[in-house]
């Protein structure tokens, strides 16, 4: 009878142990760029030193100075980024109390505009031109394009550039895009490298994951803050906090 020599299970044991040791590393490592609030109900991502949300009707009634007033460790909101209307006539039903409240309690305010490529871009931006006023110390305009509704490419790119055209001329800034990764590279990629971006990403725990640059990040769309009875979405400013006040509009008195 021949005796076999009895297979070791040194190496196999290693390679779990490695295995388990690199993913606990990993682990850790993705950890470390968010810290968990509790009382805001998310994790926040490190490095960041400005902070905001964005609201609308969803949010119902917003106690505006108690958001101002909530801060946990260094985190506090700074800024809020409000919808003003939709389409061609639409206007959140809560614009103009949020528009006011925001700024009374001394919190920095941006207004949106919800873009359908459906219509005129032209037709939309006088929508948003004659609902929304803006003063020094307001955030630039944004539009709000991520949802194509069967539209073309190419009709999309003309009727967003009809809008961020119009409003541009109209307050003499450069205007904010708000959209989502994938629909900044199918639809927005080619000819809007110029524009300030805001962009929507909560896959990727330090940035989002996007190779152009960008000003704002919504990291997360489940947030909560005192003062406000629904979940909100969460953003960052890409800079520090003189990097934020250059951004904000600064009119020549009229």
């Amino acid at each position: 009878m021949v005796r076999r020599k009895k297979k070791s299970c040194l190496l196999p044991l290693l390679v779990v142990i490695l295995i388990i040791a690199f993913g606990w590393w990993y682990w850790v490592r993705a950890k470390s760029h968010f810290v968990h609030y509790p009382e805001f109900g998310i994790e926040i991502p490190r490095g960041y030193e400005v902070h905001g949300i964005d609201v609308s009707r969803y949010q119902d009634f917003i106690d505006w100075y108690q958001v101002k007033d909530m801060q946990i460790g260094d985190i506090h909101i700074s800024f809020a980024f409000i919808k003003a209307t939709e389409g061609l006539k639409n206007m959140d039903r809560h614009f103009k109390r949020n528009w006011r409240k925001a700024k009374d309690a001394g919190i920095a305010r941006g207004a949106y505009h919800f873009f359908l490529p459906t219509k005129s871009g032209k037709a939309q931006a006088e929508n948003f031109i004659s609902r929304v006023k803006l003063e020094n110390g307001d955030l630039p305009p944004v539009v709000d394009i991520e949802q194509a509704y069967g539209v073309s490419a190419d009709k999309i790119r003309k009727e967003v550039k009809a809008f961020l055209d119009a409003v541009e001329f109209y307050y003499g800034v450069k205007p904010i895009i708000y959209t989502n990764v994938n629909f900044y590279y199918r639809y927005l990629e080619d000819g809007f490298e110029g524009y300030p971006l805001w962009v929507a990403h909560y896959l990727q725990r330090e940035r989002p994951r996007i190779d152009r640059d960008w000003i704002f990040w919504q990291h997360s769309e489940i947030g909560r803050v005192d003062g406000i009875l629904h979940k909100v979405d969460f953003n960052v400013f890409n800079g520090d906090s003189a990097d934020f006040r250059k951004l904000l509009i600064s009119m020549a008195p009229e």
